[in-house]
């Protein structure tokens, strides 16, 4: 690769990163204000526990919200720091990602209801499958 071509990929990466921080700094700025709003102990108590239980708890939460990965990562990061279980931050990682309910209607419309629905319900379970092999993975269950 050619220095000019090194040159051009750097200011193409940087102009990229301009773009991404002003969101980046609000979805920060916002995650602070609701994590301080939200009592400390709510996730903890929103979730058991139980290995059964709170994957699923974590995927329909994160089913019913969706949003970016980074702001996933920023709040798995704080239900971990609440004592939230690996198994049920990774399916609320996953469903926020990839399920999206609040998307439903839209992706209907463009890909008919039939191909949404079983997408969203397949993305649903698949989820909570790749969580549970992730923590089973990592020894953690």
């Amino acid at each position: 690769m050619g220095r000019e071509k090194i040159k051009q990929s750097f200011l193409q990466s940087l102009t990229s990163f301009e773009k991404v921080l002003p969101m980046l700094v609000g979805i920060v700025l916002l995650l602070g204000i609701i994590l301080e709003l939200i009592p400390k102990g709510f996730y903890s108590a929103f979730f058991s526990g139980n290995s059964v239980l709170d994957p699923l708890l974590g995927a329909v939460l994160g089913s019913i919200s969706a949003g970016s990965p980074v702001t996933s990562y920023i709040m798995g990061g704080e239900f971990l720091k609440q004592g939230v279980s690996l198994i049920a931050v990774t399916a609320f990682i996953l469903t926020w990602v990839s399920v999206g309910f609040i998307q439903l209607p839209i992706e209907s419309k463009f890909f008919g209801k039939k191909f949404a629905i079983s997408r969203t319900i397949l993305a649903f379970f698949s989820s909570l499958l790749v969580a549970f092999f992730t923590v089973l993975t990592l020894n953690l269950l």
